[in-house]
């Protein structure tokens, strides 16, 4: 009976191991975006309101990271032209020895345009604000 609660003992232990491992692994994948390099980001009007971004990161976890860099260009260029709203149209993303680069396309518009993949400018640019993310 005496190795039973050093048993025990040892198996609680393992659960709190596995709790701060899984933690820990929530922590890298919220890293903040103070850790990513932003590189330029350059902005092309392909057609009256359609625009097309092109961004560079080092860093990124994923092309999602890159991709949200975009986005954040694409919601502030909204607002610079004066219109609230955003719709996303695609974005290709490519990494290569650690530089993650995005060619994203968006329509812009002062009413909400039809569609799935609507943003609300306003609300984008203070999300990346909070998050740490650059814009235009």
């Amino acid at each position: 009976m005496r190795g039973r609660p050093h048993i025990l003992s040892l198996c609680g232990v393992a659960v709190l191991a596995v709790a701060a491992c899984a933690q820990d692994a929530q922590v890298s994948r919220n890293a903040p975006a103070a850790l990513f390099q932003y590189g330029p980001i350059e902005t092309r009007l392909l057609d009256e309101g359609l625009v097309n971004f092109h961004v560079e990161m080092r860093g990124a976890r994923t092309g999602e990271d890159v991709a949200n860099y975009a986005e954040c260009a694409a919601a502030q260029y909204t607002l610079i032209r004066g219109f609230g709203f955003a719709r996303h149209v695609r974005t290709n993303v490519q990494e290569e020895a650690g530089l993650w680069r995005a060619d994203a396309v968006y329509t812009v518009s002062p009413a909400l345009p039809r569609g799935l993949q609507t943003i609300d400018a306003e609300v984008v640019v203070a999300d990346c604000a909070e998050q740490g993310i650059p814009t235009v």
